[in-house]
C-alpha cells in the first residue's frame, strides 16, 4: 500500500526542474535512468536524433577541427595549436602505442590518436556547461566503439596469422593436455567475448556512475539551498560537487587512456601472437 502511495505521489509531482516541486510535498528528485533519456531534437521517420547524438557529432567535429588547425599549415618550429597537437600525438605514441606495439605499430598511430581524443572529448562533455552530459554514458556509444576495435583486431589477427594460426595462438603452449581441455575454451572466450564486453562496459559503467554521482550532489545543492535548510548543508553539497567534478575530469581522461591502451594491446597481439 505504501509503495502504491509513493508511486502515485511521484507520478503527480511536477518536473524537478520546476521550482514548484519544492513546495508540492514531493520528495527529493533523485536522479535515475530518466536522467539519461532525452526528447528527440528532430525525427526522420523512425530515426530520432537526440542530445547524446548531437554531443557525439560535436565531439567528432571538435577533434577534426583541432588537428586540422594544428597541422593544415605546419611550421618547422611549432607554435600555438600545433604545439598542442604535437604534444597530443607524442603522448599517444610514447605512452600508449610504443609500450604496447613497439615501432612496428606506428602505422596505427592515426587510429589510436583519433580514438583517444574522440573518447576524451565525449567524456569531457559531462562537465562542459550547456552540454552537461557524457555521450559515453549511453551504452550504444561504447558498444559502437568496441565493435570498431573488435573488427579491426580480429581482421588484423586473421590477416597476419591466418585463421588457424590466430585461434591457435590464443592458447598457451606447453600446457599439459588435461589442463588444456579447460584452458583452451577459457582463452578463446576471453579473446572473442570477454575482451570486447569488458572494453565497452568499463567505459560505459564509469561514465554512467560518474554522471549519476554529479547529478545527485548538483541537484542536492539546489534543493537544500532553495528550501532554506541551514546553509552549511547546501555549502557542503556544493563543495563536494566541485571536488567530484575535478575527480570526474581525471576519470574522463583515464577512461579514454584505458580504452585506447587496451585497443593498442589487442592490435599488437593480433599482429604477432601473444603466446
Amino acid at each position: 500500500m505504501a509503495i502504491t502511495q509513493i508511486a502515485t505521489l511521484a507520478a503527480s509531482c511536477p518536473n524537478p526542474e520546476d521550482s514548484s516541486h519544492l513546495y508540492s510535498g514531493c520528495p527529493y528528485p533523485a536522479p535515475g535512468l530518466h536522467s539519461f533519456n532525452f526528447p528527440a531534437l528532430f525525427t526522420i521517420g523512425p530515426f530520432r536524433f537526440e542530445k547524446p547524438m548531437l554531443i557525439a557529432v560535436i565531439g567528432a567535429a571538435l577533434v577534426i577541427w583541432f588537428f586540422w588547425a594544428a597541422f593544415s599549415k605546419p611550421k618547422l618550429v611549432p607554435r600555438g595549436v600545433q604545439n598542442l597537437g604535437e604534444l597530443g600525438i607524442l603522448f599517444v605514441r610514447d605512452q600508449i602505442l610504443r609500450p604496447m606495439m613497439g615501432k612496428k605499430g606506428d602505422s596505427y598511430l592515426p587510429f589510436l590518436v583519433s580514438l583517444f581524443f574522440f573518447i576524451w572529448v565525449m567524456n569531457m562533455m559531462e562537465i562542459i556547461p550547456v552540454a552537461m552530459f557524457p555521450a559515453t554514458s549511453k551504452i550504444a556509444f561504447p558498444v559502437a566503439l568496441m565493435l570498431m576495435v573488435y573488427i579491426t583486431y580480429n581482421y588484423l589477427g586473421i590477416k597476419h596469422q591466418g585463421l588457424g594460426g590466430y585461434f591457435r595462438n590464443m592458447i598457451p603452449r606447453g600446457v599439459p593436455w588435461p589442463i588444456l581441455l579447460i584452458l583452451a575454451p577459457v582463452e578463446i572466450l576471453q579473446y572473442t567475448i570477454v575482451r570486447p564486453f569488458t572494453l565497452a562496459v568499463r567505459l560505459f559503467a564509469n561514465m554512467f556512475a560518474g554522471h549519476i554521482l554529479l547529478s545527485v550532489f548538483t541537484i542536492a545543492t539546489w534543493y537544500l539551498f532553495v528550501l532554506g535548510i541551514p546553509l552549511l548543508f547546501s555549502a557542503t553539497s556544493f563543495i563536494l560537487t566541485i571536488v567530484l567534478t575535478a575527480f570526474e575530469a581525471l576519470i574522463q581522461a583515464l577512461q579514454a587512456y584505458i580504452f585506447t591502451i587496451l585497443t593498442a594491446q589487442y592490435i599488437g597481439d593480433s599482429l604477432e601472437g601473444a603466446h
